[in-house]
Order: structure tokens, then sequence, then C-alpha cells
């Protein structure tokens, strides 16, 4: 999802001329660097863990601070503490691609992580990149471009990588990532079709390597809270799902609005939220869409994709999922989860970065009592960080695994199909719950 590209790679005459636009400003999202300690730990079991998992360490090395609240034990309980690891000892990410989400979301969340540094650029643009990299500490032998790119296996600071590039450039950028002998976080969507998107997952099973879609909802505290209602039947079973993610998108020369790049319009964009938010909060995998698209002929921005999506999905329980996304229109986000017992509950906003609510309303006896429950905010972007960071300290299996992202890419297609027929598309019939999450090691949330 990002830059504007060098010649070399294989999309590169692609992508030329549809980057994401150069950031104007970085005053003010400096990378929290300083880390306060209580205990360390001795110098022999350092080394020692160095010796056995490589340059980075292990959650042995966890420090953690802790102090008193002055609050009441009456009131909402605040966080007092935390752990971390020393930044000499986090897991070094390499950032492929340094646009508008990487500037303004995933730099600044480094100084959030725990147990996550960067230290490393790729990018086509080397004064962008110099100023970055001065910015938050990355020496300017660690900056790469899209040519060099593969010399990243000759460096030791760099335990994984970050895709964040046009849609299109993913497919290719995991692959040499994982022959490159890196971990992979890649953003969403994962590629342009379910067969890149397998291709994606056999080359990182074939290098030993690590693979994790960026769903950042599924680790964000707000919409755990939300699934467990869901899951739980609080109000009874949920039967309704209405979802909307809908934009007013610019530029009509941005790469979004290349079909090569992009692979469609807002349904791979931000429909994306939906379908996974929607599968995230049942547990369960639709097993029929039926879906209508439309787009303004006179509109420059759709030539090449779609605007509107207008889709439902089918779970075996029973729950039914509207959803609506769009490229024209002003911006909203968020879902309503509709039960079968006096109770309404969901997030609005709900899809943002920050500044997410929860909204609840419930019938007791002749009251409507609607409320607003506060969870807390967490940047997103640093928990998903810190958890891919986790499972190579670990050596587990990431929650979003690509397995989660190819079957989002499945039913996309799907959906494109029943816009193009005009009849509902069946899906194989999966009755298991969270199929292709990796469930025993679900985020800590925190």
């Amino acid at each position: 999802m990002n830059d504007q590209h060098l010649p070399g790679s294989t999309l590169t005459e692609q992508a030329k001329g549809f980057g994401r636009r150069d950031f104007i400003s970085m005053t003010g999202k400096g990378l929290v660097a300083a880390t306060v300690a209580s205990t360390i730990p001795p110098a022999a079991a350092t080394a020692q863990s160095r010796t056995a998992t490589g340059p980075h360490g292990t959650l042995a090395d966890v420090i953690s601070v802790d102090v008193p609240s002055q609050h009441a034990p009456s009131e909402r309980k605040q966080e007092t503490g935390t752990k971390m690891i020393p930044p000499d000892k986090r897991i070094g990410y390499a950032i492929v691609g340094i646009g508008e989400l990487t500037m303004g979301q995933i730099m600044p969340g480094f100084g959030s992580c725990k147990y996550s540094k960067p230290v490393a650029l790729v990018s086509s643009h080397p004064d962008k990149a110099r100023k970055v990299a001065a910015q938050y500490g990355i020496p300017e032998k660690n900056i790469y471009n899209y040519q060099n790119f593969d010399d990243i296996k000759n460096n030791p600071d760099i335990d994984a990588v970050y895709i964040v590039l046009p849609n299109s450039m993913h497919h290719e950028f995991v692959i040499r990532s994982a022959k490159a002998g890196k971990h992979v976080l890649c953003e969403k969507p994962m590629a342009n079709s379910s067969k890149e998107a397998q291709e994606m997952i056999d080359a990182c099973k074939k290098a030993g390597k690590k693979l994790m879609i960026a769903y950042r909802i599924q680790y964000e505290p707000n919409n755990k809270l939300i699934k467990d209602l869901v899951r739980n039947k609080t109000h009874g079973q949920v039967k309704v799902i209405d979802s909307v993610n809908v934009q007013n998108i610019g530029d009509p020369q941005q790469w979004r609005l290349k079909k090569a790049l992009a692979g469609g319009g807002s349904l791979p964009d931000i429909g994306l939220y939906c379908i996974n938010t929607n599968r995230y909060l049942t547990g369960e995998e639709p097993y029929m869409v039926n879906a209508t698209t439309h787009s303004d002929a006179d509109d420059p921005r759709f030539k090449e994709v779609e605007d509107k999506v207008m889709f439902q999905m089918f779970f075996p329980s029973g729950t039914i999922a509207n959803n609506t996304t769009a490229y024209s229109v002003h911006d909203s986000k968020h879902y309503r989860c509709y039960a079968a017992n006096g109770g309404w509950f969901g997030m609005d906003p709900a899809f943002n970065y920050n500044g997410l609510k929860i909204e609840l309303s419930k019938a007791e006896g002749s009251q409507e009592i609607k409320q607003q429950i506060i969870v807390g905010e967490k940047q997103q972007f640093a928990l998903e960080m810190d958890h891919f960071a986790e499972c190579i300290m670990e050596n587990k299996d990431p929650y979003t695994p690509g397995e989660e992202g190819l079957q989002d890419q499945k039913i996309m297609e799907a959906i494109y199909a029943s816009a193009r027929s005009g009849k509902p598309v069946m899906l194989n019939k999966v009755t298991t719950v969270d199929t292709f999450r990796n469930a025993g090691n679900a985020p800590k949330y925190s």
C-alpha cells in the first residue's frame, strides 16, 4: 500500500506514477525511545538468550514497571504499569514503503511498542527515506530500495519485514522477504487473488518463516469486547450485523483507482474490513454471498475499479451480515449487531485508527437503556506489531496467519462473481469456529 517505484522489480512499470503522496511534515511524530526498568536480567542470562535466538531477545528479557494507582477501588481500573523488552533486544522491523499509512500510523506506533523497533526502511525515494531514518534513529546503511531489497538477507538487524505497498506488490515482496530469510507482516488485502495468496503462504512455509496479515481490528480491545458479546450470546443470538465502511477518495490518479495495482476498488481496500470483522465477531465462515456493485460512469475515479458495493454474507448459525462500502461518499465507519434478546450493540466509529466508541442498547423492564462503554485507547499498529514480535520470540504461529488472508480473498472473489451474475454465490461450508485463525495464540489485547 505505498510508494512510487524504481526500475528493477517485477511490478515497477505497472506501479510507476501511482505511489502514495509524499508526506508533508513529520513534526511531532518522534519515536518514544526511553525505557524505564525496575529489574534487568543478569548479564549471563541475557548472553545465553541471545546465543540461543540470534540478535533479538526473548520474553525472558521482559522488564516490568509498576506504580500505585491514585484512584479509589470503586473507579474504573486504569493502567498503572507495563512490561517491555529493552530496545536493543526488541524484534527489528524493516518497513517496506513509507507512504501515508507508514508515516501517519506505523512509524509513530513504534513509540507504543514493547517488543518491536524500526531498524530499516525500503523506499524508492532516497531523500525521503533519509529524513525518516534520521527521525527514527535508523542508520543510513539500513536504507534499501526495490532494486537492492534482497540484500536484507545479509542484515542481522532485520528480524521481520512489514510490507506496506500497493496491493499488487504484496505477492512479490512477501516471496522475496521469505527468500531473504525474514519473517513477514503484510498489510491487507493480502493479494490481488487467492492464487497469489496461496503462493505467498507456500513461499513462507518453504522458507520456514512466519507470515501474518495485518488485521489490526482483531488485535484491538474494543472489538474484542464486541466479539465476546456476540459469541457469549450476552443478548441472545445475533441475527443481523449491519456494517458500513465508506469514504470519499480523492485524486483520480492515485494507485487505489488503478485495477492493476489495487485489484479492485472499495471492496478490497475498505470493504474488506466489513468482511473480516463479520467473520471475527461470529467466528464463523459464510457459506453464501449476494452482491451488487455500482459506479457512476461519468466519475473519472471509477474508470477501472468499482465505487459502491452492497453485499450480504450468510453464516451457518443463521446470522446475516449486511455490508456497504463505497469510495464516493462522506466518511463513515460503523457496525451494529442486532440480537434476539432485548439488545443491540456495536461501534461508531468502528474501523478508524483511533477514537473508537462502543454503543449498546438494551431493554430492562419498561426502560430502554443506552450505554457507551469505554474500554481505553490503544495504538492499533503497535498491538499487531508486538503480537508478531512475540510470535517470533516464542516461535508461535500468529493469530491472523496467511490462511486468514486467503479466506478473505476467496470471499471477495465470490462477492465479485455474485455482482457479475446477479445471483447468490455459494462457498464451501465451514462449520468449525476460528477455522483460519490460530485461536490458541489469541492476542492479549494489552
